[in-house]
């Protein structure tokens, strides 16, 4: 797979239009209202596939698909580009006067995409955006029982279960994706400090519209444009198991009624309109608001996490700790 010279730092053959700025992550953050936003901008081009996930193979590809599901894996694997050519074939339609991006999630988790992305794109600009770690696990254990690569539907028992198997299932445990100094840290080695910034979720959720302006004038582009503001997603929650199955079988294409359903529908609408009514049918007819968390678990993992969040209070000069009340934990 010619995907193996950036593994091992050799010559990458292929030739084409490389990233300007990569938003790294964290999941559950507004990342994909981020990627909405920015790509509405005319001096801005990211491709219709949110989340690429070349670099950074030292994480599992199977997110949003059944584990058990042979068919479902190949079909998502089959999605993504698996050379480098295949990779910069994504930015072919960027005009010279934009700047190019992409957004994947994995890539801050990764202990390999921050050295792999300076190796191509020594000039890029990244993005990560952090969450308070306790709601971000909530929220992230939601949507992996949402895609189907969680079975535990319960978060206490999937934060044990993933340490004692040493996340090898879910490439990473619950709690090694808070260790988010490490992995800031990690680009800092890679990057400039100038190219590098690193968002607070709560800022993006309280003023979506003035965060994506600071993100516009981080990447050197018109800030002062129109904005479609979207609210970064919310944590939501099935209905019903057999409504949340009609739903991935609809995705996945699965049977002669779904994968006939799913082609009529990818030839008669837009890429674009195509997420926009997907997303509608999820979060009206599918998803609700999810269930109230675990206040015990949730102070559990609030006292557990202070360190780190002491951390990178001190890593950004900001203080978290008392923005996201780890001051009174008692």
């Amino acid at each position: 797979m010619s995907s193996e010279p950036i593994a091992t730092g050799g010559a990458l053959p292929a030739t084409g239009r490389v990233p300007d700025f990569f938003v790294v992550g964290h999941h559950k953050s507004g990342t994909t209202a981020m990627y909405e936003m920015l790509r509405g901008h005319p001096q801005i081009f990211m491709p219709d596939m949110k989340e690429p996930e070349f670099f950074g193979r030292d994480l599992s590809r199977r997110r949003g698909r059944a584990p058990g599901s042979d068919g479902d894996r190949q079909s998502f694997a089959a999605t993504r580009p698996h050379t480098y050519g295949e990779y910069l074939s994504l930015f072919a339609g960027a005009g010279p006067e934009q700047r190019a991006g992409e957004a994947s999630p994995s890539y801050l988790g990764s202990t390999t995409a921050a050295a792999q992305i300076a190796a191509v794109a020594p000039q890029a600009r990244i993005i990560a955006i952090l969450r308070e770690p306790a709601s971000f696990l909530r929220s992230l254990h939601l949507q992996m029982v949402r895609n189907r690569v969680q079975d535990e539907r319960d978060l206490r028992k999937a934060i044990a279960a993933g340490e004692v198997a040493g996340g090898a299932r879910h490439s990473q445990s619950y709690t090694d994706r808070v260790r988010y100094v490490e992995q800031l840290r990690r680009y800092g080695e890679a990057f400039s400090s100038e190219q590098v910034l690193a968002l607070i979720y709560d800022d993006f959720r309280a003023d979506n519209e003035g965060t994506v302006r600071r993100v516009l004038r981080f990447l050197d582009v018109d800030h002062s444009v129109a904005i479609d503001a979207l609210q970064a997603n919310p944590t939501v929650a099935a209905r019903s198991q057999t409504l949340e199955d009609l739903s991935h079988a609809l995705r996945a294409g699965r049977g002669p009624l779904a994968r006939g359903t799913k082609l009529a529908f990818k030839t008669l609408t837009p890429p674009r309109m195509r997420r926009g009514a997907v997303r509608a049918f999820q979060r009206n007819v599918v998803y609700a608001s999810a269930p109230p968390p675990d206040e015990q678990l949730m102070l559990e993992l609030r006292r557990r996490f202070r360190p780190e969040v002491v951390a990178l209070s001190e890593y950004l000069g900001r203080d978290l700790v008392r923005l996201w009340g780890y001051d009174s934990l008692g």
